[in-house]
């Protein structure tokens, strides 16, 4: 579970005198809302103060002040998204992150209480969160997306509680018939396209590519069995020409390196095929054409394979 923390705004004085100090840092989520909620709201007049304070000299402790005093709004504006099955501990934390951001940017002089100026950014680090914690795959970049998402849900919950009064309502609630897809579109500014497009994605759910072993040990089977195509996996292409390579081209710069009769004991042993299949010479035969025992021989073998083995290797 996240940790939420409040910022330590320093004691001045008891702490019955000053209220900011009553609220050590806290782990507990119903601890942490009950200590916001009884923190004391400012007025108009201690707004501008400490937002002038900060915005001229830079006052952390002004900023403390603002922060803590608009903390309940967080907290109020994170119980709208609780419908995304994210936790609210982060839902919160995430909104103190557009609190502060509001509070860094506020400008007293344009006569808005911090609490509106405020909502837009505490929503604004919620959907951000939203969007990428929601699912392994982003389902909103643009705009218009992002619209369709945090309000597609809400409208059809709207368009469920009207077929529920209409007895010749269609049994297929879960899906938006063409007249509710069109209003959408229209309510939305987007095009029903888009709306279509939208209610599509979040209806279809997560699948795990990998899946976990099963209860024998073994790897499961999953969509990553048939979906991986080694043919043209990277490094098994890199592996394959460099093997066809070596098999050809390599082969033949490795005999060359070769002398005259280390070369001829190769070739009819390894490399030679007689049209009935049967492979080169024997080594008691090539001991009879060099003049020389069939131990000889295989000495000489053994050691050319070492000489093109090592050849092979400096060309990888």
């Amino acid at each position: 579970m996240t940790t939420l923390t409040l910022p330590n705004i320093g004691a001045e004085g008891s702490s019955l005198a000053n209220p900011w100090s009553l609220v050590p840092p806290l782990g507990n989520l119903d601890a942490y809302i009950s200590a916001v909620n009884r923190l004391p709201m400012l007025t108009l007049e201690q707004e501008q103060q400490y937002a002038r304070l900060l915005q001229q000299t830079n006052d952390l402790d002004a900023a403390g002040k603002l922060i803590m005093s608009h903390l309940r709004l967080v907290v109020s504006v994170s119980r709208q998204y609780l419908g995304y099955g994210l936790p609210h501990a982060d839902l919160i934390q995430e909104g103190n992150i557009g609190l502060m951001k509001a509070v860094r940017r506020f400008d007293p002089n344009q006569g808005v209480r911090l609490v509106s100026y405020a909502m837009h950014w505490i929503k604004a680090e919620i959907h951000e969160y939203i969007l990428r914690n929601w699912r392994m795959v982003k389902v909103a970049t643009t705009k218009a997306q992002r619209k369709l998402f945090f309000n597609l849900r809400s409208m059809k919950q709207g368009f469920k509680s009207d077929e529920g009064s209409n007895t010749d309502a269609p049994t297929h609630k879960d899906c938006l018939t063409e007249a509710q897809i069109d209003a959408m579109a229209k309510e939305l500014n987007v095009k029903r396209e888009e709306v279509i497009e939208m209610e599509t994605r979040m209806s279809g759910g997560d699948v795990i590519l990998d899946p976990a072993p099963n209860d024998d040990g073994e790897d499961a089977y999953g969509p990553i069995s048939y979906l991986t195509d080694l043919n043209n996996e990277p490094t098994a292409v890199i592996e394959s020409h460099q093997r066809d390579y070596l098999s050809s081209d390599g082969i033949a710069m490795a005999l060359n390196a070769l002398d005259a009769r280390s070369r001829k004991i190769v070739e009819e042993r390894w490399l030679k095929v007689n049209d009935d299949g049967s492979g080169g010479m024997t080594l008691h035969d090539l001991a009879a054409e060099f003049g020389v025992s069939a131990e000889r021989v295989r000495q000489i073998e053994a050691a050319a394979m070492k000489k093109m083995k090592l050849s092979l290797a400096e060309m990888a």
